[in-house]
């Protein structure tokens, strides 16, 4: 990579340059305004990022003892839309552990869900231990307004900022929390460029096909941290931009997904084709390899194992798309050459090989699975 000489003059004029894009301002709020703000629709928390809340109960409560002991609040951030409404972009368990004390929460993947109303029961508060067991109701007037006038600083990203200021704020906020995958911190920021390309992908994970074929064989957890829809984001991606692949698979996604969702990019992306091609190739999937079309083979060779295996999604996803227009799912005699020739791909010893184990991850291995079913399709489709 080749380093240009930048002196510190010229240094200075690009941050100041930089420093137009951005228009902030500093609140003090107590957290009975926060939570005002919440239930009048004036406080953003999107279902995106409320699923995020991940606290647990102790966690809940010692919060809720440090601000009846008014400790210190590391600030929030926010940002106002042009109603001059505000999205939260960091902050979320504080907010929403203060939410759930009053009652004002709805979080429906916890287990059991927290429905409005619900109110928090402190469990293991370590300093005053007393606190152990009560409820909001159970404070007593004097120590119920302590809490609402109890204060936290709010950084608020004014509206007119830069919307790429915007997306590098929260990116940078909540890049490298434990409880966010990779999918979910995408989901999260990317839409703040522009929200388009993220609901496609969400749509998408809703299609019947999809559902039977990835989402019924893989794991809550996985759902959870939105993998499903990372899948779909891998299919675009490969699909679309497979020969710039160099190495890391999780900046290759990433950069891909900003690309097409920033307004100002060269990228063109067609939605209704490419929606097209996705029901399409997912329809295919169903009627040659059945529902456990991303499973392997058993050890007899005679059907498909129920499970999902990633390297056999890609491999078999974009490995359709040279021959999809081909494709006619009416032509019973070509649909069951294609179902005989994907199922012998799933038996060959040399794909196997290519589709097990990790460290796969790299555009040599990536080309060689795909290639295994472009040829199995190839010859039934020609060339």
């Amino acid at each position: 990579m080749t380093t240009v000489e930048v002196t510190p003059t010229q240094l200075t004029s690009a941050i100041d340059e930089h420093l137009t894009s951005v228009n902030t301002q500093s609140l003090d709020l107590s957290f009975n305004e926060l939570l005002d703000m919440q239930v009048n629709g004036e406080l953003d928390i999107s279902p995106d990022y409320q699923r995020l809340f991940q606290w647990s109960e102790g966690a809940r409560s010692r919060f809720i003892e440090s601000l009846l002991l008014e400790m210190p609040v590391p600030p929030i951030y926010v940002i106002e839309d042009d109603d001059g409404k505000y999205l939260l972009i960091d902050g979320l368990q504080r907010i929403s552990s203060y939410l759930h004390f009053r009652g004002a929460l709805t979080a429906e993947h916890f287990d059991p869900p927290i429905d409005l109303g619900n109110k928090l029961v402190l469990v293991d508060c370590d300093i005053v231990e007393e606190l152990n067991g009560k409820t909001w109701d159970d404070l007593g007037v004097a120590l119920q307004i302590r809490l609402k006038r109890s204060f936290v600083r709010v950084e608020v990203i004014r509206r007119g900022s830069d919307p790429k200021f915007k997306y590098h704020m929260f990116k940078r906020l909540n890049t490298g929390g434990e409880l966010l995958t990779d999918q979910q911190l995408r989901n999260c920021t990317i839409r703040l460029l522009d929200p388009k390309f993220n609901d496609f992908i969400k749509d998408l994970a809703k299609k019947p096909d999809f559902v039977d074929l990835v989402r019924k064989n893989i794991s809550d957890k996985n759902l959870h941290g939105a993998y499903d829809e990372e899948l779909i984001l891998r299919l675009f991606t490969f699909k679309n931009a497979r020969d710039e692949f160099v190495h890391d698979i999780r900046d290759f996604l990433t950069e891909y997904m900003e690309k097409v969702s920033d307004p100002e990019s060269d990228i063109e992306f067609d939605f209704i084709s490419q929606g097209h091609d996705f029901n399409k190739t997912f329809s295919v999937l169903k009627y040659t390899l059945g529902e456990n079309a991303f499973g392997s083979i058993n050890t007899n060779k005679d059907a498909l194992n129920k499970g999902f295996l990633v390297y056999h999604f890609e491999a078999f996803t974009v490995g359709l798309q040279e021959h999809l227009e081909q494709i006619d799912l009416t032509d019973a005699d070509k649909i069951d050459k294609l179902k005989k020739a994907l199922f012998e791909v799933k038996c060959n010893d040399e794909f196997i090989n290519a589709t097990k184990g990790g460290g796969k991850n790299s555009p040599g291995p990536l080309k060689k699975r795909i290639s295994f079913v472009e040829d199995a399709v190839r010859g039934v489709y020609g060339s």
